[in-house]
């Protein structure tokens, strides 16, 4: 099924915010369980992006992404591939679509009495071609980064943190450090649960793939605490504070790869919102921190902005000599907000 989408709109005339929205919802005024919001930090142009596609696949299904962008031209590839990784996922799903249809054909033999069987083998064949779409979307993305004329992306490139909502599940795809978070009440008790591995160079099979490619781990004397990826016998070698990204081809052939971790959420009925940022949120607000924001937000409209400006309040609270880093928030609500959301810490 294809997607039908209206023109991109400007969240507060946010250049780097794309939402792009069936016409009929549109149309019909039907309000959005869904913000998006980017703020630039104190370092220079903001590098961020995030987009949203309602009706993505199906009528209900949603796709949100966050791209955090790095490097001299990092804010140009984040926008790139905020612009295109959405259609190119599709394109390759509808592709595997086809093909299944046609090796299959399409009749249904199965007895009866198999149905149970058969939906929770048709969910998880469901999931694998989401995943075989995404894996193949991926890759074509990043060739179309390395092939952008008159761009320079030996040592620029972006994260991307993805969710695609399909029916009763969440299809999860993570490259890099950015972050997705899921609010469910339990008891009620808001739980804020990690959905994505900040996938940092540290990390212990991260690290393992980049020595393996002869790449180096280790921090600077300038940065003690950061761990970033290195080219070998080359200490001004772009440092990469990640092990995942899109761009950076100075590091492809030393382990930093753009195939992202992907994983499947089943939706219960006690799961409230997702929240995707990226790192310069999660380097000053916890998870429980950022879910509380977005229950306790006046209305699903405001709750991505209100994490941003708890993030920037922090940044100046916590590092005042630091150059805060760009926040972007994309927050989506899986039921309309009740009017009061009391709940205990």
């Amino acid at each position: 099924m294809g997607i039908c989408i209206s023109v991109p709109e400007k969240d507060d005339d946010d250049e780097n915010v794309t939402i792009f929205e069936e016409r009929k919802k549109v149309l019909n005024g039907s309000q959005r369980l869904f913000s998006v919001y980017s703020k630039q930090g104190t370092k220079g142009l903001n590098q961020d992006a995030a987009s949203i596609h309602q009706g993505y696949g199906t009528e209900d299904g949603t796709f949100c992404g966050v791209y955090d962008g790095h490097g001299g031209n990092g804010h140009r590839v984040s926008k790139i591939v905020s612009s295109q990784l959405s259609s190119l996922i599709l394109e390759q799903k509808n592709v595997l679509e086809k093909i299944d249809a046609i090796e299959n054909g399409c009749h249904n033999t199965t007895p009866k009495n198999h149905v149970g069987t058969m939906k929770e083998n048709s969910d998880a064949n469901n999931f694998q071609k989401w995943k075989e779409a995404i894996v193949s979307a991926f890759k074509v993305m990043e060739k179309e980064v390395k092939l952008q004329h008159n761009l320079d992306c030996s040592g620029s490139g972006t994260t991307a943190v993805v969710i695609i909502k399909q029916g009763e599940g969440l299809v999860i795809a993570n490259l890099g450090d950015s972050r997705a978070v899921m609010g469910t009440i339990c008891e009620e008790k808001l739980v804020a649960t990690q959905l994505t591995t900040d996938l940092k160079p540290e990390l212990p099979r991260e690290a393992e793939r980049i020595r393996r490619c002869n790449g180096c781990v280790y921090a600077s004397k300038e940065e003690p605490e950061i761990q970033r990826v290195w080219m070998p016998n080359n200490e001004h070698s772009p440092g990469l504070a990640m092990s995942r990204s899109f761009g950076d081809f100075l590091l492809k052939d030393y382990g930093v790869i753009a195939i992202p971790d992907i994983s499947h959420h089943p939706l219960a009925s006690s799961d409230q919102f997702i929240v995707l940022a990226s790192d310069g949120v999660w380097d000053v607000l916890s998870n429980d921190e950022v879910a509380s924001i977005v229950w306790s937000a006046e209305s699903e409209e405001v709750a991505a902005r209100a994490v941003v400006e708890a993030a920037t309040a922090a940044w100046k609270n916590k590092f005042p000599s630091y150059m805060a880093d760009d926040c972007t928030v994309v927050c989506l609500f899986l039921h309309q907000k009740p009017q009061l959301q009391p709940f205990k810490n």
